[in-house]
């Protein structure tokens, strides 16, 4: 405390601009390592999405190729043996869709570390500061 009463007023200035412009870059720092994780979650999810989706095309493809075998043979074992392969692919794709889907909803795509840091801060520089210098401490006067 007495080292801040043996600085002058350019010296306090010069090192709060310095201490915030670090706090800045450090902010900065924090939001892009948080959207990093975010885009790489949402990278992994996309993937889960774009294999299920080519699985429900295969699968329609293949429910067209049991409809085409049904018309032709009119035999149950080919039409049978179509039908339970296209329900197999139908059922993988729609899952693999359906879990994208899910963890999509279920993720916050807010770097919220990066907010409340950012609303402590700025509640420290809205904090009084008391005659002694020590933030937090109600003014004299006030209750």
């Amino acid at each position: 405390m007495d080292d801040l009463r043996n600085r002058s007023l350019g010296e306090l200035f010069a090192d709060l601009s310095r201490d915030t412009a670090t706090l800045l870059r450090k902010e900065i720092e924090l939001a892009r390592l948080e959207l990093g994780g975010i885009a790489g979650r949402l990278a992994r999810r996309a993937v889960f999405m774009a294999i299920g989706i080519v699985l429900c095309i295969g699968g329609m493809l293949s429910l067209l190729a049991t409809a085409t075998l049904g018309v032709m043979a009119m035999g149950l074992s080919a039409l049978a043996a179509s039908a339970v392969v296209t329900g197999l692919v139908l059922a993988i794709g729609g899952l693999l869709v359906w879990r994208g889907l899910t963890a999509f909803q279920a993720e916050t795509y807010m770097p919220t570390e990066t907010i409340q840091t950012l609303k402590d801060a700025g509640q420290i520089f809205r904090t009084p500061v008391d005659a002694a210098g020590a933030a937090g401490a109600p003014h004299a006067g006030r209750s």
